[in-house]
């Protein structure tokens, strides 16, 4: 499959920042991230899903989970010090993001909100986030994400 230059992947390989681009089949319409894990062939402990969320202060926050948990609310709005947090509608995500459902990424939204990867991330020495289109990714080592972004690893996940 060819690679796509993504804006997230320029601004990463701007700063020096290395990552594997990693691209997938969507012509099934499976993008959800348990089948993109298994279309890459990695653990879904291992491949994060990208979630925009707006507290009740209306500020907007982005948590990185894996494919194998869901996020968990009151540990992500504890996480961002908040009193309560829900998911954006979905068609708020573009207009505020640049990204559309299936293909955002954490790296280049369109301005930076304050973001908390999964404290399991450090676990491994690469995970797989959107590369801001759907149908790639980007395997990176996840403190490096977190150093570019900049992110705060938390305990912000419960299984399935």
């Amino acid at each position: 499959m060819k690679t796509i230059k993504t804006n997230a992947v320029r601004l990463l390989d701007a700063s020096g920042i290395p990552c594997e681009e990693r691209v997938y089949d969507i012509s099934d319409g499976r993008i959800d991230a348990l089948a993109i894990a298994e279309k890459l062939g990695e653990s879904p402990d291992q491949v994060f899903k990208t979630l925009v969320t707006v507290s009740d202060k209306k500020s907007f926050f982005v948590f990185v989970v894996p494919a194998s948990a869901e996020l968990d609310l009151k540990k992500a709005a504890s996480a961002a010090g908040v009193k309560s947090i829900e998911m954006i509608p979905l068609k708020t995500l573009f207009p505020l993001t640049g990204y559309v459902h299936g293909g955002c990424s954490p790296v280049g939204m369109k301005k930076f909100f304050p973001t908390f990867i999964d404290e399991t991330a450090c676990l491994f020495d690469h995970i797989c986030v959107s590369a801001g289109a759907v149908g790639a990714n980007i395997s990176i080592d996840p403190e490096a994400l977190a150093r570019f972004l900049p992110a705060a690893f938390a305990d912000i996940s419960r299984p399935r």
